[in-house]
């Protein structure tokens, strides 16, 4: 039987259950194999690799997986597209599909149960637009067993996740997926390989788990914060997004000024102009001072 990943078979499988696909889910099934094959390649995927997929749709990249991969447990949140993969990925004994919001699953449990013979668990998705970013915070920050990530998404998206300071696409997006693993852009993905195709054209990001993490922080939800507020308005200095970012930043010029002074950060640059060494700078200052959120 032909893969699910080309135009005719996923048309077949479409009209067979009436499916309709639902933009609301950021459901757009690949239709060329090509694409995912080098994905898998650039990944080195084998049979001692667990992988995690989510929203595997009606499992055109999730068939690719079990061909190479030890097993693959797939999240998928639309109850419609439970028979349907049980149907198109019948063929397979590696594969599990677990009908649940992967934000709110139990993944260490996850990993522990399905992947205890396994020497690396990976992530490998085509990510719905809609969730990119919380899915990839949650496995990042919750999941230090996924050790790589290979996902494709919105291009704008992914840029973001691999830019440099005072770049265009720089900001607390960038930082904090840079906190965690090194990001790059491995491959583009343009929309006519979807069905249907997506407004937007994709591309696939590699991210790989730092083995020990660039800066020391105690508190990363407090780090985070220090970051997201460097940029509430991205045209103003840092100095000036911290007076709307603390309580009473108004009234608290000086405090600012002093942690800015402390971590030796000039209160006119951007936030967007600074590294994440220089965050971690701010943010021990931070501790030292009387400033709240």
């Amino acid at each position: 039987m032909k893969d699910i990943a080309t135009v005719s078979r996923t048309k077949e499988i479409v009209k067979k259950y009436n499916f309709s696909t639902k933009k609301s889910l950021g459901q757009n099934f690949l239709i060329d194999k090509n694409i995912i094959q080098e994905v898998l390649r650039k990944a080195e995927i084998n049979d001692e690799i667990g992988v995690i997929e989510v929203g595997p749709g009606i499992g055109s990249l999730t068939e690719q997986l079990a061909k190479v991969a030890k097993k693959v447990v797939a999240f998928e949140i639309d109850d419609r597209l439970i028979p349907v993969l049980g149907d198109t990925l019948s063929a397979y004994n590696n594969i599990k599909i677990i009908h649940e919001d992967v934000l709110q699953a139990d993944i260490e449990a996850v990993i522990e149960e399905e992947f205890s013979d396994v020497k690396e668990v990976i992530v490998v998705a085509n990510l719905p637009y809609y969730v990119t970013t919380p899915i990839l915070m949650n496995f990042l920050m919750y999941h230090k067993k996924i050790t790589r990530f290979y996902t494709m998404m919105q291009k704008e998206v992914g840029e973001r996740l691999s830019a440099s300071p005072s770049s265009k696409s720089y900001g607390s997006l960038s930082i904090a997926i840079q906190y965690y693993t090194e990001a790059k852009v491995i491959q583009n993905v343009p929309k006519t390989v979807f069905m249907p195709p997506p407004n937007v054209d994709s591309i696939v990001v590699e991210l790989v788990r730092h083995e020990h993490l660039p800066v020391k922080v105690d508190d990363e939800e407090t780090f985070f914060k220090l970051t997201r507020g460097a940029f509430l308005m991205r045209r103003k200095t840092i100095y000036n997004n911290y007076q709307s970012l603390f309580v009473d930043g108004k009234k608290k010029k000086q405090d600012i000024l002093d942690i800015l002074e402390e971590a030796d950060i000039d209160p006119k640059r951007r936030g967007e102009s600074l590294s994440i060494e220089e965050y971690a700078r701010i943010y021990g200052s931070f501790k030292n001072s009387n400033l709240q959120f």
